[in-house]
């Protein structure tokens, strides 16, 4: 086995040595003591047979529920059968970052038309080959909008606070400096508290476009106020409202970022996911990861080639601001078939379905006395309040085969509709929630 181990115990103690500590369990004293696993108990082998069983048994935990009503990130489209028979070819499951860049061109030719897509959406000029998740791509993009003389940057209104969790977490304890600047009472972003808060070492802003509780923020006003000031703007967009809103790029915005879920993925219980970051040209060298190029061989045919890793450690070494060296091929691979599925007029037709769908829930809410509580533009997101425990409800709609909102408090709950939700199944939520009313009552 030892052809299998990267290092033996000489090797791991001369390592130990090096930086002064007595064992390995020293490199974890930062994890308190209580998430720290002291056995493992790993079971016995088991044969295919046995194995398949007890993964089965274990499978018929997770819930699937018939009907979504919840977004908060993650979100419940159709996906055409067509993308998962594409996905499911083994050459693109098994294939993997190119380390060996000019043979490989077959996953070379699907980031340059990943990156292309993005391109497209978003309105940039220059995007990556993808991160591992929307909150990275955003945490990776704040390292990219600040300059040599400026280092903080202001996350604006209701931004999703997983996200802000992700982006500070990162920027732990380094010279970037994340400031959030709470909405206003609308909701929205107010710009008297940003303008109030900007320092001759803010470098860039950052809003949600819709935002976290799915309200649609005023972005030109917004972008040519921070170009007023000589900021960078970056955008956090849900890549499926793009059919229907402006790109960002369109707008003036320097960056755009999110979670590409939306576009061709399923919900798998929380990932994996696929970020995207994109950018104008005049950042391209700010650039996380890698970035795919079109070029011709000594034939003149067409060839894909790694045109830029500018940040990456194992080519900068020392002088590297990220240590993102990989991407999410497959994922991205999989957002690309899907936009190539479903195409542009495919994309705006599902966007006004699921907003169309979320006008309909929110007056069938309001009816139950579920009432909006933002009288702002929505998209397919919103948030209202709850004339009952909002935590019971949830339970007892999960007992129905129904995911209902996502429940911020008590008596708030934050709505979501897709396409999926049509009028079955709002007839279906309805019946349940008045059956529910009334045994309250």
């Amino acid at each position: 086995m030892k052809a299998y181990i990267p290092s033996g115990p000489e090797d791991q103690q001369i390592m130990l040595d090096r930086l002064g500590l007595q064992d390995v369990m020293a490199l974890f004293q930062d994890v308190p003591e209580d998430l720290l696993v002291q056995d493992l108990a790993v079971p016995d082998g088991m044969s295919e047979m046995d194995l398949y069983r007890r993964i089965s048994d274990l499978s018929k935990k997770n819930r699937v529920f018939t009907d979504v009503w919840r977004g908060a990130g993650a979100y419940r489209h159709y996906i055409p059968a067509v993308v998962r028979s594409i996905m499911a070819k083994e050459r693109f499951i098994t294939s993997y970052t190119p380390y060996q860049a000019e043979i490989s061109q077959g996953i070379l030719q699907s980031i340059f038309e990943y990156q292309t897509s993005i391109c497209e959406l978003t309105g940039m000029d220059v995007s990556n080959a993808s991160l591992y998740d929307g909150g990275s791509a955003l945490a990776e993009a704040c390292r990219m909008a600040i300059g040599r003389k400026k280092n903080e940057v202001l996350l604006l209104g209701n931004i999703h606070p997983q996200v802000i969790e992700v982006v500070q977490s990162y920027h732990y304890d380094d010279d970037v400096k994340i400031s959030i600047i709470e909405a206003g009472p609308d909701g929205l972003v107010d710009w008297t508290k940003a303008e109030e808060a900007l320092t001759d070492q803010t470098a860039a802003i950052c809003f949600q476009q819709p935002n976290f509780l799915g309200l649609i923020e005023d972005a030109p006003t917004l972008i040519a106020k921070a170009k007023e000031k000589k900021l960078k703007t970056i955008v956090q967009v849900n890549p499926a409202t793009l059919g229907v809103l402006e790109a960002p790029g369109k707008l003036g915005a320097d960056i755009a970022v999110g979670e590409a879920q939306s576009l061709g993925l399923p919900l798998s219980f929380g990932g994996p996911y696929v970020g995207f970051l994109a950018c104008k040209e005049d950042l391209k060298r700010q650039l996380p990861g890698r970035i795919v190029g079109q070029t011709v061989d000594a034939e003149g045919k067409r060839a894909f080639v790694l045109t830029l890793q500018a940040r990456e450690q194992h080519i900068r070494r020392e002088k590297a601001s990220s240590n993102v060296c990989s991407n999410q091929a497959l994922c991205a691979m999989q957002v690309n078939a899907y936009l190539a599925t479903i195409g542009p007029d495919g994309l705006r037709k599902q966007g006004l379905w699921s907003a169309h769908n979320a006008q309909a829930l929110a007056g069938v809410l309001e009816t139950l006395g579920f009432e909006r509580l933002d009288d702002k533009p929505f998209f397919h997101e919103f948030r209202t309040s709850s004339p009952v425990n909002a935590y019971k409800l949830e339970k007892y709609l999960a007992k129905k085969d129904i995911l209902m909102g996502l429940p911020l408090a008590e008596d708030e709950i934050l709505w979501c509709a897709t396409e999926l939700n049509d009028q079955a199944a709002l007839e279906r939520l309805t019946r349940r929630m008045q059956k529910y009313l009334e045994e309250k009552r």
